[in-house]
């Protein structure tokens, strides 16, 4: 019998050989020793909160259901935060999925350049240079840009009445168009709502008109519970009139 064939043999004898009861035994123990680890891993640390946070969250009421603009001036006052923070709406609906497209009316966004034509803006795209994302003009002005309707036409920036590009009221078409434009849609597996509604330093009364605009969008017969806060701030719920 070779060398190799004998090793074998022997492996096989120890396996054989070796007590059914001392593998339970073994596996058992090491089961035992590793038990505690897995759940020291589980637990979790209490959240603690802040001595300020704690005293922002008593100057509110969590069974009280405030007025729109109450609410709003609540979660103002509570925010923590030394940055300009968000103000967010959480709510809870009847629907799943996409509810539908929502302009804020006072909620800019900085995705978007808008330029109003001028000399420099002409002399850039007299050199195919095109640093913008809209592009407004004046009745006086729009005869300048006639020579490069081909090359703003097929990208849709040539300016026209219809979306208000084409307009003696340019300031007033800036701060319409650059309102946040944006889908309201809830997660996944729930008809959960989470979405952006305005900043802190904003006047309260422009942001109680983003809430009310999502609440339009909505439909308030739709709406189990909302909730607003500060980024850094404690919850404050808003009163739905049905």
């Amino acid at each position: 019998m070779s060398k190799t064939s004998q090793e074998n043999k022997k492996k096989k004898l120890v396996v054989e050989e070796t007590p059914v009861e001392t593998i339970e035994t073994t596996e058992s123990q090491e089961a035992t020793n590793e038990t505690p680890v897995v759940e020291e891993t589980v637990k979790k640390a209490a959240k603690v909160r802040s001595k300020k946070y704690q005293a922002a969250k008593k100057k509110v009421d969590i069974n009280k259901y405030y007025p729109l603009i109450e609410a709003v001036k609540l979660v103002k006052e509570t925010s923590l935060s030394k940055f300009d923070g968000k103000v967010e709406a959480h709510l809870i609906g009847t629907d799943l999925g996409n509810i539908g497209e929502i302009t804020f009316p006072h909620l800019e966004t900085a995705s978007k350049k808008i330029v109003v034509l001028n000399d420099t803006v002409l002399a850039e795209i007299k050199d195919g240079k095109i640093n913008f994302d809209i592009l407004i003009a004046t009745p006086i002005t729009m005869p300048k840009l006639l020579p490069f309707a081909k090359l703003l036409g097929p990208k849709g920036l040539m300016p026209n009445p219809k979306n208000g590009t084409l307009t003696d009221k340019p300031e007033e078409s800036i701060k319409r168009l650059s309102a946040a434009k944006t889908m309201v849609k809830t997660e996944k597996k729930a008809p959960v709502v989470h979405i952006i509604v305005g900043k802190t330093s904003q006047p309260e009364t422009e942001i109680a008109a983003n809430v009310e605009e999502l609440i339009k969008v909505v439909k308030s017969n739709k709406i189990k519970k909302l909730c607003l806060c500060a980024t850094m701030g404690p919850s404050v719920k808003v009163e739905i009139v049905k």
